[in-house]
């Protein structure tokens, strides 16, 4: 019988430690030293009798008892959390802003927005929709979700999620145009879109000579073009971060197993020297998991 109980420093050494692989990155997360971490790995082995961690250079890897108790961990410190924000200012909330793109706002965010309010009701998510690179620091933006290549100047950035284009069209345009093979497109009016991988892209990938195509208007938002793909006006290039949704509903079906590897990708992107809020990483930690999901 353990008499008592873990602190909560040594439970937020193991979470960190097991999210991050070593105890240098968690010490540096949690703002201490290694040999901070790497004692109060020790003190909570010690209390409970088992070996926790595999020590092996600087790589540290989960026992089986290990990957049990941080979920146990995880569990204690995200309650204690809450627990905490519901007492200490039950009348506050956490301001978080985020930019996006409108269509990233639209076809991503929204859907999945409830599930983030319902699970955290203390922050007060607020979310910048625009088409404009927006200044963070100028604008008092926290962080914001880009599309790019992940290099903006003094920006930090990290990876979220990489996205493949295939066609979609509604299940109506599908039907009434007999699409059965790719080059059944070319008599198709074609949504385009602007982005690096366009439709002459596609058709060379699929292996279909395509001097003459026939494009619709220049739509410009991509939520425009998918809602006119919706409404059985043509063809879009399907962007599969953006489109799940629509396809499990059946709003969309893809046509053909033939895509394009985007060159662009989505990333979470903070100002260089902005100080990190509990907020802020709440909302981090949310984006990256559901974009993972999605994946």
């Amino acid at each position: 019988m353990i008499d008592r109980l873990p602190s909560v420093r040594a439970l937020r050494a193991l979470e960190a430690t097991a999210r991050l692989g070593s105890f240098t990155a968690a010490a540096a997360e949690l703002n201490v030293t290694q040999g901070a971490v790497s004692r109060q790995m020790q003190e909570l082995e010690r209390l409970l009798g088992v070996s926790l961690v595999v020590r092996s250079g600087p790589k540290i890897a989960l026992t089986d008892q290990g990957r049990r108790f941080v979920k146990t961990a995880r569990v204690v410190l995200q309650e204690l959390k809450e627990g905490i924000a519901a007492i200490a200012a039950p009348e506050q909330k956490r301001h978080v802003t985020i930019c996006m793109l409108p269509s990233v706002a639209a076809k991503w965010l929204a859907p999945r927005l409830g599930s983030f309010l319902s699970e955290h009701p203390d922050i007060d998510f607020r979310v910048s929709a625009t088409r404009r690179l927006s200044s963070l620091v100028a604008e008092e933006i926290d962080a914001a979700i880009r599309y790019g290549r992940g290099q903006w100047p003094g920006l930090q950035s990290e990876w979220l999620a990489s996205e493949t284009l295939f066609p979609v069209c509604s299940p109506g345009y599908a039907k009434a145009n007999e699409l059965n093979a790719p080059e059944d497109l070319l008599r198709t009016m074609l949504l385009p879109a602007e982005i690096a991988e366009d439709w002459a892209v596609w058709f060379e990938t699929a292996g279909v000579d395509a001097k003459q195509i026939t494009e619709g208007p220049m739509l410009g938002d991509y939520v425009a073009i998918l809602q006119a793909a919706i409404d059985g006006h043509g063809v879009a290039l399907g962007r599969s971060v953006l489109v799940d949704d629509d396809l499990a509903a059946g709003r969309l079906v893809r046509l053909f197993e033939i895509e394009l590897e985007a060159s662009s990708g989505y990333w979470f992107v903070i100002p260089e020297n902005s100080a990190p809020h509990d907020g802020l990483e709440t909302v981090r930690e949310w984006i990256v998991r559901e974009l993972g999901n999605d994946m």
